[in-house]
């Protein structure tokens, strides 16, 4: 079971917009898991341009998955 305390939507329509948007999204998750220290981030891909990132206790800390549904 994934437990999600933080998770980001994210729709875009360009490529560059979904890397920025992608990395911000990394880069705020990252913050909040340095404070507990326990989950990762988990990357979905749900449809073309639309993601969420997620920090996840499926995922070990300090690092990044990325799931394509």
């Amino acid at each position: 079971m994934t437990t999600a305390t933080e998770c980001i939507e994210i729709q875009v329509d360009s490529r560059q917009v979904l890397d920025e948007r992608l990395d911000d999204a990394v880069r705020g998750l990252q913050q909040i898991a340095m404070e507990t220290g326990t989950q990762g981030i988990l990357l979905t891909r749900h449809k073309a341009g639309h993601y969420t990132a997620a920090l996840s206790d499926q995922v070990p800390f300090g690092m990044t998955r990325e799931l394509i549904h």
